[in-house]
């Protein structure tokens, strides 16, 4: 009986980032990342879990980051 390798926890929120980015629009990322956070902080009751709150800082940063570069300007060389 052969077994898979397990993933490391890097590429599984790396692959959880990607089908975030490709099946939610940018209008809900922000909401869904907050409710992440808040379910995270709330990480000690039994179904919620402290995963949460890194996971939607990382959901709210795919909308951030772009906003944060637009804000900046275009890099001087």
């Amino acid at each position: 009986m052969s077994r898979r390798p397990r993933q490391s926890l890097k590429n599984r929120l790396r692959r959880a980032l990607v089908r975030v980015r490709r099946f939610l629009p940018p209008g809900t990322r922000l909401p869904i990342g907050l409710l992440l956070m808040a379910g995270g902080v709330l990480g000690f009751l039994p179904i919620l879990g402290f995963w949460m709150l890194p996971l939607g800082v990382a959901v709210i940063a795919l909308d951030v980051v772009p906003f944060w570069r637009w804000l900046r300007g275009p890099r001087k060389r």
